[in-house]
């Protein structure tokens, strides 16, 4: 009989679970897995149905573009700021308590941004669902690893896991298009509501409580960590609105870097730190860290780039536009699947470099495409871009529980979804502000090659820095030179994503471990 004396385990450890913590474990493996999957599902639908209601959210509450970015950002940065301390709540007070907390603060959350009166309660509406989503993520993945033990079904589990996100942004356009043909943007949210209840009964029926240690919790390593990552992330949003340089944006820097440093002095000397920053030392695992980032940077920044391009150069309806980006979401979850035992056989570094590469190809090739060609000569590059994302996206989760020893898989766990948000926050809020700072300015040039006057110039200028968008149909040479400029930024965006992919292909190569740990 196991005692209750079994040494302590690291925070977040899956890997390592004592032997009493497994053997108290009685839920179903298909059922803790479907759970885990609609957890992953509701935390992207979340994000993709943001993106597909922007258009008509920016109509009705008629929000300026440079607050825009701020609705769908909201959440990506209340999720990278908690996702890591989230790891170490669930390690302390049970990870499916956790999990379904973080289940209700996504209700929650979404039935504030559907009662949004203004857009001050949409962003609030989405730190909250953010909560949720940086609670569900980390634990999810922990409560995966502690249930599925053997290191290849594992890996299989966590593609099938990291493919149940591309369902989410697969299915959030359609179900948003079709919402919104018949009502209001309101109603885009009731779908994370309806799916949310759903996820909290699976889980509450068939997952059982899953706590590895009852470690004194790290509050220290929680409050640094929390205010470094927010911190930062809250300067790289604002400072495309505000200026990087601008004194708030600066102070933001400021409180990040002091934070991050006292974050390491203390996770060096605690007895169980929230993360052991000497998981850093490892090149393979600072490695797997960038490709996560990098993977969520253009997956989600591009997918924002794709919908604005559709909705506002091309001016199709958000259903239409949610059929188009099916190709790319869809392919993603096909690939994703298969993924997991492609790996098995070819290691990390193939599926990993190659991703990144015709990721890049993909994002070159969209970059030259103009505002009037048809899908049938982008779909095929819909698909590439989809296909190159899972090849990165999925591998990469599981990469980085396979660059360290078992005993350190929840830490990396954690880590590793800190990365992928903090890509994604980079993704959707940079790429954004390219894209509107090189609308801004390539605009005036495209009214002038149309020959619209002078008065009409100016004024067409200035609705467009202040995102206004009027009711009335525009002129033709009006509508033509706002798509060209649009497209302009959609192209800057795809342009620096294709190289952030070749360098980041480079390091993946170069630096990541091709087969897992040997403990």
């Amino acid at each position: 009989m196991t005692t209750s004396t079994t040494t302590p385990t690291p925070p977040g450890a899956p890997a390592s679970e004592p032997a009493a913590a497994r053997s108290s474990f009685r839920g179903s493996r298909p059922v803790t897995l479907i759970a885990m999957c609609l957890g992953a599902m509701i935390t992207f639908l979340q994000i993709t149905a943001t993106v597909s209601a922007l258009t008509t959210i920016q109509r009705d509450l008629r929000v300026d573009p440079t607050t825009l970015v701020w609705i769908p950002s909201a959440y990506t940065l209340m999720v990278a700021s908690v996702v890591l301390s989230a790891a170490t709540l669930g390690n302390r007070y049970g990870r499916k308590r956790t999990f379904a907390a973080g289940i209700i603060a996504m209700i929650l959350g979404a039935a504030v941004v559907a009662s949004a009166p203004t857009v001050a309660w949409v962003i609030v509406g989405q730190l909250v669902a953010g909560l949720g989503g940086a609670l569900i993520l980390p634990n999810s993945l922990a409560i995966l690893g502690a249930t599925f033990t053997d290191p290849h079904r594992r890996t299989e589990v966590i593609t099938a896991w990291s493919a149940a996100s591309g369902i989410g942004l697969a299915v959030g356009p359609l179900i948003a298009g079709t919402l919104l043909r018949h009502y209001q943007w309101h109603s885009v949210y009731l779908s994370t509501i309806v799916l949310g209840v759903v996820t909290l009964v699976v889980a509450v029926i068939g997952v059982a409580e899953s706590r590895p240690s009852a470690a004194r919790l790290d509050v220290p390593g929680l409050l640094l960590g929390t205010v470094a990552i927010a911190a930062a992330v809250y300067a790289m949003i604002q400072g495309g609105k505000a200026g990087y340089t601008s004194p708030v944006v600066s102070a933001a820097w400021l409180v990040a870097v002091l934070a991050l440093v006292g974050f390491v002095l203390v996770e060096l000397r605690a007895s169980a730190p929230m993360l052991d920053v000497r998981l850093f030392r490892s090149a393979s695992f600072s490695a797997v860290m960038v490709v996560a980032a990098v993977s969520l940077f253009g997956f989600t920044g591009v997918a924002i780039l794709l919908v604005l391009f559709h909705e506002r150069a091309q001016a199709l309806n958000p259903l239409d536009t949610g059929w188009r980006m099916l190709v790319l979401f869809g392919t993603y979850v096909v690939v994703a699947f298969g993924a997991g035992r492609a790996i098995r056989r070819t290691g990390f570094k193939a599926p990993l470099t190659l991703g990144l590469v015709l990721g890049a190809v993909a994002s070159f090739a969209l970059a030259t495409q103009g505002p009037t060609a048809s899908f049938g000569h982008r779909w095929a590059l819909f698909a590439l871009f989809g296909a190159a994302s899972a090849l990165v996206v999925a591998p990469a989760t599981a990469a980085a529980l396979a660059s360290v020893a078992p005993a350190q898989a929840g830490m990396a766990s954690g880590a590793v979804n800190a990365a992928r948000q903090v890509g994604s926050v980079l993704g959707s809020s940079l790429l954004g502000t390219l894209l509107t700072t090189t609308m801004v300015a390539d605009l005036p040039g495209r009214l002038a090659a149309h020959q619209v006057g002078e008065p009409t110039r100016t004024a067409v200028q200035a609705a467009v820095a202040a995102g206004a968008n009027g009711d009335q149909p525009l002129p033709d040479p009006v509508r033509a030179a706002i798509a060209e400029a649009l497209t302009s930024g959609v192209h800057a965006g795809l342009r620096v994503t294709g190289v952030v992919f070749l360098v980041t292909a480079v390091l993946a190569l170069t630096l990541i471990r091709n087969r897992p740990h040997k403990h």
